[in-house]
């Protein structure tokens, strides 16, 4: 039997969203990190974080495959184990890198909670299921207002299966090579067009700020679709995006 979508919780159109939660490298909150999530749930906005899985197959809240950017240490994060990876020190910070399962203690439902997977297969394609069943497992029982998505549709497709019981989604762009040189022509071609919004049974997109006019958006718009965008960095920019987003992921300034 096919399941119907779960709706997209009002929570998530009522406030704008803090790209990957509220961070400041200035104040000594980077992103992703616990800092950033407090700060962000004592203004009241919702919360984006992304996930990466680590070498025991836990959810860390993280978003390069690679600790180079954004820590002191180098190396691709499904080397370390969740333990050490704790005690890898995000830069800017004064903390480890946090479990998905440590972060949804901290958030507790006081805001909404979007979640972004990333792209465990590389290219988009169907090598899941680690990550989705760690997903489902540390969101058991969680009693928050909550949505997971992923540019790879395989894997909210993964995810779905699971019967996980809250809202899922895209995370949608124009796909242009200059910003996926890895991806094959004929993977950017076919996901531009958000082909696979029904097949996975998702709720609502995340699209790219730079791309919101695009048909694909306009046609699920049209069917009601609750369309979010990513990442608003200006007010101006704000004020563009929302005559076609119903609501916002932003960074770097007050929204």
């Amino acid at each position: 039997m096919t399941r119907s979508p779960i709706p997209l919780p009002e929570s998530f159109l009522a406030r704008p969203i803090a790209h990957r939660a509220l961070h400041d490298v200035a104040a000594g909150r980077p992103e992703n990190s616990r800092a950033a999530i407090h700060a962000a749930i004592d203004a009241g906005y919702g919360i984006e974080v992304d996930l990466q899985l680590s070498k025991d197959a836990q959810a860390m809240v993280f978003h390069d495959y690679d600790l180079r950017r954004l820590t002191g240490e180098t190396g691709p994060i499904q080397q370390r184990t969740s333990v050490e990876l704790g005690g890898v020190e995000l830069s800017y910070g004064n903390e480890g890198i946090p479990t998905f399962a440590e972060v949804l203690q901290i958030v507790s439902g006081r805001v909404p909670l979007l979640v972004e997977m990333k792209d465990q297969d590389g290219a988009m394609g169907p090598r899941t299921g680690p990550l989705e069943q760690a997903v489902a497992s540390a969101l058991a029982g969680y009693e928050g207002d909550v949505a997971v998505m992923s540019f790879n549709p395989h894997s909210v497709a993964t995810l779905g299966e699971l019967d996980p019981g809250f809202a899922l989604g895209l995370t949608t762009e124009a796909f242009l090579e200059k910003d996926n040189p890895l991806l094959p022509a004929a993977t950017r071609r076919y996901l531009r067009d958000i082909p696979d919004f029904d097949r996975v049974n998702a709720s609502f997109i995340s699209h790219d700020i730079h791309d919101l006019r695009s048909p694909a958006v306009a046609k699920l718009k049209a069917k009601g679709v609750p369309i979010l965008c990513w990442t608003v960095k200006s007010k101006a920019s704000e004020v563009e995006a929302r005559k076609i987003a119903h609501n916002i992921t932003f960074e770097g300034y007050v929204a």
